[in-house]
């Protein structure tokens, strides 16, 4: 980094007490009705996935394109319908109303735990609420259900407030200085879900290398190696990086792997070296190889490049050529 040029912001890596945000297409709402829907499938026998689709197809023609409302029937249904209120709730105290509510039906609610977690000011509390929504999380999917979807977490919707606390939870205890605690949830994360449809990878990998130790360089290697068909700037650049650091130095494979993370994305360097500011707000979409998956990237990897000795200089150097 030149002297005049100030780090760029570094998004959802510093505790807030601000009101959360609605989640994008109203995330709960959508785990709801396809929880809905995923009843109704069951109460039907089909013979084959054509029937199954015909079948959906006639229950939107007939209730004009929408998927029809579902009552909710159990304590945490109908505690998951008051988070999905909270959300759209005029100020932070009806929020934590709903939430205190919410888990008053039904104490197995993460989602209402996470909602007043991410309220809460105090670091301790606000730690010991996510933790608490973990744990509520785990009871509501069941320790039988634990076992039985390993490997497709995410593909259940009941599994979805556990892997939101989950994730939640690793990212605020890297903040804390418990490393080895995120590590650990990150890794844990992606054995439940090795499909990663939260990115959770792009998170550890980060991680891993601000580490810059040889257990997290090698686990960083095996993670890169899980995953050959990664296209996005984070692969890249990771890969990159990872291979300055287990040199010590530029290397003609560290060379070439920056060289290949530039012509991927070459909206990356100017963000890391300062020489174009960061926006105030992450971007919501991002597409391979634009300007808010540098962003995004930036976002999270500035530390690491800045506190590998020489990676900032070497990546100026070589974006130069």
């Amino acid at each position: 980094m030149t002297g005049k040029s100030s780090p760029p912001r570094r998004s959802r890596r510093k505790p807030t007490s601000a009101a959360p945000t609605q989640p994008p297409l109203s995330r709960l709402a959508m785990d709801q009705t396809m929880a809905g829907l995923s009843k109704i499938l069951a109460s039907q026998d089909f013979q084959s996935i054509e029937d199954a689709n015909a079948f959906i197809q006639q229950l939107l023609k007939t209730n004009d394109g929408r998927l029809p409302e579902f009552e909710p029937e159990t304590p945490l249904e109908r505690a998951q319908v008051l988070i999905t209120q909270a959300y759209d709730a005029p100020s932070l105290k009806r929020r934590g109303e709903l939430a205190r509510q919410a888990l008053a039906i039904s104490p197995d609610c993460a989602d209402a735990y996470c909602l007043l977690a991410e309220m809460e000011p105090s670091p301790p509390q606000k730690l010991d609420l996510f933790e608490q929504a973990v744990e509520a999380g785990k009871r509501a999917v069941g320790e039988d259900a634990f076992k039985q979807l390993e490997g497709s977490f995410w593909g259940f919707v009941e599994t979805r407030p556990f892997m939101r606390a989950y994730s939640a939870l690793a990212e605020l205890s890297w903040m804390f200085g418990n490393r080895a605690r995120a590590l650990e949830i990150y890794t844990d994360m992606l054995r439940l879900n090795p499909n990663d449809n939260q990115g959770i990878r792009y998170s550890l990998t980060t991680c891993l290398l601000e580490e810059r130790t040889p257990a997290a360089q090698a686990a960083l290697q095996n993670l890169l190696d899980s995953y050959p068909e990664d296209a996005g700037s984070n692969w890249a650049y990771s890969r990159a990086l990872l291979f300055f650091q287990l040199a010590g130095r530029p290397t003609e494979m560290a060379n070439q792997a920056l060289r290949d993370a530039i012509a991927a994305n070459p909206h990356v360097p100017p963000l890391l070296l300062g020489q174009k500011r960061m926006p105030k707000e992450p971007p919501r979409y991002m597409g391979l190889g634009d300007v808010d998956e540098a962003v995004g990237y930036v976002a999270f990897a500035w530390p690491a490049w800045r506190h590998t000795p020489g990676a900032i200089a070497w990546l100026q150097g070589r974006s130069k050529l």
